[in-house]
């Protein structure tokens, strides 16, 4: 178990931070809605402040990137993470939003289940994309 677990870690440190990052986006994004912000704007707004968080936090704790590139670095990690929050995330909501806002569902239940399966197609795109061009091991 301490082996798959060594192996994995890097993994397991991604979605205690995805994690965090998570409740940190949805607690503002549910809050700026329920103070009547539009959703789509309020998206906007509560993963910008998520992704300044999991920038830093990704570095050091998840990749423990020792890379002097950080502008490098950072200008990737913008790029990806700012295309799956921005396009991705918007396209998703929207997308379930439409498909079963007809149901009779609350908006709130609604964007709830548009914004957990746009968390959920960006976390596999974010980590994939992470290690392979932001936070490469070979860089130092």
């Amino acid at each position: 178990m301490e082996k798959l677990i060594k192996k994995h870690a890097e993994k397991l440190r991604f979605g205690v931070v995805g994690g965090a990052n998570t409740a940190l986006d949805f607690g503002i994004l549910f809050t700026l809605v329920f103070f009547g912000f539009d959703r789509i704007a309020s998206n906007y707004i509560s993963t910008t402040i998520a992704f300044v968080f999991s920038f830093f936090v990704n570095r050091s704790f998840t990749f423990k990137s020792k890379a002097s590139n950080t502008k490098k670095q950072f200008g990737l990690f913008l790029v990806i993470t700012l295309f799956g929050l921005w396009v991705i995330q918007p396209i998703i909501i929207t997308g379930v939003a439409w498909m079963i806002s007809d149901l009779g569902i609350p908006n709130s239940i609604v964007l709830f289940i548009g914004k957990l399966l746009a968390t959920l197609v960006t976390l596999v795109w974010n980590y994939v994309l992470y290690a392979k061009y932001v936070f490469k091991k070979d860089e130092v």
